[in-house]
Order: C-alpha cells, then sequence, then structure tokens
C-alpha cells in the first residue's frame, strides 16, 4: 500500500488484491494545491499494469457475476459503513490533495456513504420486467446482465463521490472494475479502494491503477476486454473517448463540462437568492460541473441583486480548506489557475467589466498555494466568450434581461445543458422554466449545485452522451437486457405467424 521512508511516503496501485508498484517503478508527485507541500508519490503507471489490472478484473468477472446481488448488496452496505465511520480522515486528507474546504469534504465523502447504501439497495431489486406472450403456454420476461469489465475513470474534483457513484452502481450489477483516478488526486481514490478492500471485496473484483491519461487511460479505453467505459472530464478528452470507443462497438457513458445558469426574476426573495447564487458560483471554488458560472437577472432587480453580491463576494475569505475561517480553497493546480485569469483580458476585449476579483491571490501564504479572488464580471452580454466558455473557477458573469422568455432563451443558448436555477415567487414563472429550460437538471429557488444521488445526473447536447449516473439511470448504462423465452406447450410456436 506505501512505503514509508524518513522523507516521503510512496503509494502503490491496487490490483488482483495486491498493493503493487507501477511495473517501470516510476512515480509522480502529489502536492497540496494550498501549500504546495509534497503529499506522497504515487505510481506512474502504463499499459503493462493496465493489462494486469483488465486481466485481474475479467479473472474475477465469473466470480463475481455469479455471487448473489443480495450478497453483493452486503458488502456495499459494510463500505458504507466503513466510509462513515472514516468520514473525517477521508475528508481531511481529501481537503489535503484536492483544496476544498473541510465541510465540502465531508460532503464528497457523505455521497460516497449514501451511495453505497443506496445501491446495496438495489442488490435486492435490480428490477427486470414480465410480461404476457402473444402465445399460448409460452412465458416472456426479461432480466439484467453485467457488462463485463468496466473502466472507470474519474475527475479531481470529486475524488471520492464520483468514484463512488461510478464503481458502486458497477458492482452492485455484478461488474469487476478498474478504476483511473485523476492524477491531481490519487490518495482519496487510495483511501476509497482501501475501504472495500477492508469490506471484503474479493479480490480483483475493483483495481486501482494510477497515472496519466495518456498512459493509463488510453489503455484503458482501447483495451479489447474492456466492455464499457465511465468517463467524468473535460468535453476535449470526453470527445476522444467516445471515438475511441466507437470504433470497437464499446459502452461509453460520459459526463463532461457545463455553464450553468441561475435565472433570478424581478419577485424572487433576494437575500434567498443571494445565498444560493454566492454558494453556487464560489463554493468549491467554482470547480463544480454544476458551479454557476452565469447570472441571469431580470432588469428590474439587476443593479440590487448586483450590490449585494458585491458586498458578499467581497468579504470571501481565502485560504486552506482545513482552516475553519475559509470559505473559498485554492484552485487544483498552477495551470488552472492561469487558465482561470487569462479569461480576464478575454473578458475586457469583450467589453465585460470587472466588478470585483479578476487577480490572482499573492498576499502572505496565498502566494505559495493557487488561489484566486472570487470574480463577478459586469455588462456581459449573450454569446460572449466568458458567457459560453467554461472557465471552471471563482468567476461569475451577470447578465442582464427583460423577460423570463428571454431569461430562459439565454440559459438554453449554451453548447451544455447540465443544470439550471430559476428564483420566482411566481408558480406560473416556475411551472414554466421547469417545462422550458433544456438542462438535465433544474432547481426552483436554490442554487445549480446539490444533487442528490437518487435521481439520475447528467445533463444533454455537449454535456454527455445521453446516459446518467446515479440513481437507476446508472444501472441501465453497467448493464444489458437478456430477454427470455420459456415455451411450454410441447409444440413449435412461431411468433408473428402463429399467434
Amino acid at each position: 500500500m506505501a512505503a514509508q521512508t524518513s522523507e516521503i511516503t510512496t503509494y502503490q496501485n491496487y490490483i488482483g488484491g495486491e498493493w503493487v508498484d507501477a511495473a517501470s517503478g516510476e512515480t509522480s508527485e502529489n502536492r497540496d494545491p494550498a501549500t504546495g507541500e509534497l503529499i506522497g508519490l504515487f505510481p506512474r503507471s502504463g499499459a503493462e499494469d493496465v493489462n494486469r489490472a483488465v486481466a485481474a478484473a475479467r479473472k474475477a468477472f465469473d466470480g463475481w457475476r455469479l455471487t448473489p446481488a443480495p450478497k453483493r448488496g452486503e458488502i456495499l452496505y459494510r463500505v458504507g459503513q466503513l466510509l462513515a465511520e472514516r468520514k473525517e480522515e477521508i475528508a481531511r486528507a481529501l481537503t489535503r490533495e484536492m483544496g476544498k474546504v473541510l465541510v465540502e469534504a465531508r460532503g464528497d465523502v457523505q455521497e460516497g456513504v449514501d451511495m453505497a447504501f443506496y445501491m446495496a439497495g438495489e442488490g435486492r431489486r435490480l428490477f427486470g420486467s414480465i410480461v404476457p406472450s402473444e402465445l399460448p403456454n409460452k412465458a416472456a420476461y426479461g432480466v439484467r446482465d453485467p457488462l463485463g469489465v468496466v473502466a472507470c475513470i474519474t475527475p479531481w474534483n470529486f475524488p471520492v463521490a464520483i468514484p463512488s457513484w461510478k464503481t458502486m452502481a458497477a458492482l452492485i450489477a455484478g461488474n469487476t472494475v478498474v478504476l483511473k483516478p485523476a492524477t491531481d488526486t490519487p490518495n482519496s481514490a487510495r483511501l476509497l479502494v482501501q475501504v472495500y478492500a477492508d469490506a471484503g471485496l474479493p479480490p480483483g473484483v475493483l483495481n486501482l491503477v494510477c497515472g496519466t491519461g495518456s498512459e493509463v487511460g488510453t489503455p484503458l479505453v482501447q483495451h479489447p476486454d474492456v466492455a464499457g467505459i465511465s468517463f467524468t472530464g473535460s468535453n476535449e478528452v470526453g470527445r476522444e473517448v467516445n471515438v475511441e470507443a466507437a470504433r470497437q462497438f464499446k459502452r461509453v457513458t460520459l459526463e463532461l463540462g457545463g455553464k450553468n445558469a441561475i435565472i433570478v426574476m424581478d419577485d424572487a426573495d433576494l437575500e434567498l437568492a443571494v445565498d444560493g447564487i454566492v454558494w453556487s458560483a464560489f463554493g468549491t471554488t467554482g470547480q463544480r460541473c454544476t458551479a454557476a458560472s452565469r447570472l441571469i437577472v431580470q432588469k428590474g432587480v439587476r443593479a440590487e441583486l448586483e450590490q449585494r453580491l458585491l458586498e458578499r463576494a467581497t468579504k470571501l475569505r481565502l485560504g486552506p480548506g482545513l482552516e475553519e475561517t475559509t470559505d473559498v480553497g485554492p484552485l487544483i493546480s498552477r495551470s488552472q489557475r492561469d487558465r482561470v485569469h487569462s479569461y480576464m483580458a478575454v473578458a475586457r476585449d469583450e467589453g465585460a467589466r470587472i466588478l470585483t476579483g479578476g487577480e490572482i491571490a499573492t498576499d502572505g501564504d496565498l502566494a505559495q498555494g493557487n488561489f484566486y479572488t472570487p470574480t463577478l464580471l459586469g455588462d456581459v452580454r449573450p454569446g460572449m466568450r466568458v458567457e459560453q466558455e467554461e472557465i471552471f473557477g471563482p468567476v461569475l458573469s451577470i447578465i442582464e434581461v427583460e423577460t423570463l422568455a428571454e431569461a430562459i432563451a439565454v440559459n438554453n443558448n449554451t453548447r451544455y445543458g447540465l443544470s439550471s436555477s430559476i428564483f420566482t415567487n411566481n408558480i406560473n414563472a416556475a411551472q414554466t422554466a421547469m417545462r422550458d429550460l433544456t438542462t438535465g437538471i433544474v432547481y426552483i429557488n436554490a442554487g445549480t449545485i446539490g444533487a442528490e444521488i437518487q435521481l439520475p445526473f447528467g445533463g444533454t447536447r455537449g454535456t454527455g452522451n445521453g446516459h446518467r449516473e446515479a440513481g437507476l439511470g446508472a444501472l441501465e448504462f453497467f448493464t444489458e437486457w437478456k430477454a427470455i423465452y420459456i415455451d411450454y406447450s410441447g409444440r413449435l410456436q412461431r411468433a408473428q405467424i402463429d399467434a
């Protein structure tokens, strides 16, 4: 699992029930984005490690597939219990690795707890279908079969929750898994996999291979024994995964970017709206696929709402996520911080105004980390790059509109379609928004973040390829339908011919 020296800890992959080094022996540094402190060294794996992990998963598949689903569920119940017991330990490690404030890190782990209990319960359901046959003395029904070996490729912004969503749904359905975590957050995945091992998951059923997208992700996607791929990440990489999977007729689910908007109407409760906007725009430092990066506000309350947001945004405190006084943690990396900052020049060139923020934070100890000031952009118009492109940082663009119809049109006019929200006290406006907002998630009088695990999670347009995570939608992806016909008539019956 780990080799401890006087200076540094070197961690390992988990393959076939054993903690092992990468075949190359090479490692990569994992650093705290708030302080730059070295957390440890993690395997820099390659195709040889992928082959070994897939072989272990394939070897374990028949035994796991034939394990009754309720028994698989019992292991997931133990996983949930262990995650709950270790919640604080894992949350602190997660904050140190990813940067989100501790209260959010606890929520990240809690999603794993919730998903474990939810999917464990599905082990006694996994509903099929029974339908009447058109012929006498004949039964017809459908059952779910697992896909086989599946690859789960996960991002850094929810380093426990998203691997939990994917692996738990895959496992309860009878699949075996190779998990590739983000290169920025391998330690959180390691802690999750250790929970599985301690809960009694058989060797080879879940395997962990750390490394880069090109050195681990691509060989996983291309491997002929991998039947399905569940990927969360950028649109650019998701497109490559989709194309490569199509070449081999592999099933693939993609959870990609977002450009989510909150609509605020003239009749809204502005105090509630401000709370929802600040949480959605600056929670997790804006590094959520469901984060609000656009505020579409009706003309009558634009000035007042803007002023209220300025007052709140300027009071947000930056710092390491483990400090109780911190409101906004660091961005995940120096390159991401610089990318966010590059959009300030774009905003100015397009005629937007930086109302507050728009700067790399360099005061005192903040200079050691990847901190960026919470930013509000005013005078943003539909079609601007800052209104259309996913920035993935603490940046909120404010767009003024005249009517509800205009607000809905602006909301829908992006290549993404993950989450949207409207604040209004008008039931007719709320009903119209629920009908006409073309996103996979719609909130009424709440922000754009905070999805629950019992409903399908995902979006439209460039946010994905139509599949959903969480809820029963996840089981749809990780299973194949098998139609079964039992003829007990004692004679040949020909459907559609003898009916």
